[in-house]
């Protein structure tokens, strides 16, 4: 009698396993919001994409299984950053990667909880988004672009490809810290260079457009492109402007030259993007973003377009062009 019951208990119990193992919990899914200051569909963003979710996939992060992706592109445009950031944060996101500082602050100012990894961001300390790079304090660190010395750097290049240049503008937006501070150190390098350095906005094509062609109604000018949202986002419209009035320009991103520009000094964006997902990573499995350092770009491009100089009717120096990283 109590073999045949302890049989059947028996009985019982096996065939509860698949039951069993059938209600373990399935694993957590995390929520990644990633704020992008391009234009949905434009094909500069597809390697920075591609660069962040494969890397995130190495660290065991699985789109569907336990990660949500969440994108938002804003163009670079002021009232979509707002807007779009709104949007992120209501999905209750643990991370939000973002793009430069105008995407930063706007984050900041929505929340002080949320953890924001940025890349592409010229002084976070200056902007108050961290207390200190090694320290950051707050809910924000990454990876930082440019120091503003680089405005020195651009306007050496300048003289180096285009010897003839006496007068050099920058765009960049007078709002942005990160403008004013490349615009300055450019003014203090350019007493040495003999050259007179102009500011231009670049808030709107119309504001572009108008501002370039006053200032290349005078012989013997270039152009310095300051790293912005809104230089990204109308990088078609400056190359065209730069290639009609005969003006040399640097420009900070490799993109702008594949894209006609004549020569590009700055870092290599993509390896960023990877970067920040092991940033990402890190605070998904618990770390804060005030404990993580903000780290400054250790690789530097130098990216020579020979169509664009020969079309300039320019002949590249053999230093220079033996410096170059690439010539396209």
């Amino acid at each position: 009698m109590e073999r045949r019951i302890f049989i059947r208990l028996l009985g019982i119990g096996v065939a509860a396993w698949p039951l069993t193992a059938g209600a373990q919990p399935a694993e957590r899914v995390r929520r990644v919001g990633v704020h992008l200051n391009l234009e949905k569909g434009d094909p500069e963003g597809t390697p920075y994409v591609a660069a962040f979710e494969q890397t995130l996939t190495q660290l065991g992060w699985v789109v569907g299984r336990n990660l949500q992706l969440d994108y938002r592109w804003t163009g670079g445009t002021a009232a979509r950053i707002r807007q779009t950031a709104t949007e992120l944060l209501a999905l209750n996101p643990d991370v939000i990667l973002c793009v430069g500082g105008s995407q930063v602050g706007p984050l900041q100012e929505l929340t002080s909880t949320v953890s924001i990894v940025f890349v592409q961001v010229t002084d976070p300390v200056g902007a108050g988004f961290v207390d200190s790079l090694a320290r950051p304090g707050r809910n924000a660190t990454g990876f930082t672009v440019f120091e503003y010395g680089i405005g020195g750097k651009w306007l050496e290049l300048v003289k180096e490809v285009a010897p003839h240049v006496t007068r050099v503008a920058i765009l960049r937006d007078p709002s942005n810290p990160s403008g004013s501070g490349i615009f300055g150190a450019a003014q203090t390098v350019a007493p040495t260079l003999g050259v007179e350095v102009t500011p231009i906005g670049l808030r709107a094509p119309g504001e572009i457009e108008r501002g370039i062609e006053a200032f290349a109604r005078q012989a013997g000018g270039g152009l310095i492109v300051a790293p912005h949202s809104l230089a990204i986002s109308h990088r078609d419209l400056i190359i065209t402007l730069a290639g009609r009035h005969r003006l040399p320009a640097i420009y900070p991103f490799r993109y702008f030259v594949t894209n006609g520009g004549l020569v590009s000094y700055g870092p290599d964006v993509v390896e960023q993007y990877r970067q920040a997902a092991g940033y990402v990573d890190r605070i998904l499995r618990g770390r804060k973003p005030a404990e993580l350092p903000v780290q400054a770009a250790s690789k530097y491009q130098l990216v020579i377009n020979l169509k664009a100089a020969k079309a300039l009717g320019l002949m590249v120096p053999a230093k220079l062009l033996a410096r170059a990283d690439e010539a396209v």
